[in-house]
């Protein structure tokens, strides 16, 4: 069984995706963005984005999350919105074992759901900025990617279609 980084814009599903591919795996779950420093949540919640010197504590602590994880044999979904190829570097490399899952979607649509969505730090100010960071996952890094404009059952029902026809599933 794998562990799989479910990245992808605010707004995109992640947490909701996650959870749910961890309960369809009966593996482990975490919430990415509860592993971010207080300061990083106070500057988003301001509506101030993350450089990427903020970045580099929070996805250190994804990363030994993961290799905690590895080195107990365990599987697990962690969240993470990835942005870039160099974050990407730093929570797979070189880690075979380790799947990435990219929810791909339209800023419209993720705008839609951000402004629905009620009690997150994230504020919807921060949108632009996501996408104009956003470096989508390159072929050579092997991402499953996913549209999220089904409902969520069907977007895990996808990831774990793939996941089998890769054979990372039985």
């Amino acid at each position: 069984m794998p562990i799989i980084v479910v990245m992808g814009v605010s707004g995109s599903g992640k947490t909701t995706v996650a959870a749910m591919l961890a309960g369809a795996l009966h593996c482990q779950f975490q919430e990415g963005d509860d592993l971010h420093p207080r300061s990083n949540v106070e500057k988003m919640r301001s509506g101030i984005p993350l450089t990427d010197a903020d970045r580099l504590p929070w996805l250190t602590r994804i990363a030994a999350e993961i290799d905690d994880w590895r080195s107990h044999g365990q599987s697990g979904v962690v969240t993470c919105s990835a942005l870039k190829r160099t974050y990407r570097d730093i929570l797979i490399g070189d880690r075979a074992d380790v799947i990435l899952v990219y929810l791909r979607g339209s800023k419209e649509l993720i705008h839609e759901r951000m402004a629905a969505r009620h009690e997150h730090f994230m504020p919807v100010a921060l949108l632009d900025s996501q996408f104009a960071t956003l470096e989508e996952p390159a072929a050579d890094e092997h991402p499953i990617i996913v549209d999220i404009g089904g409902r969520p059952a069907e977007i895990v029902a996808e990831i774990l279609r793939q996941l089998r026809a890769r054979s990372t599933l039985p």
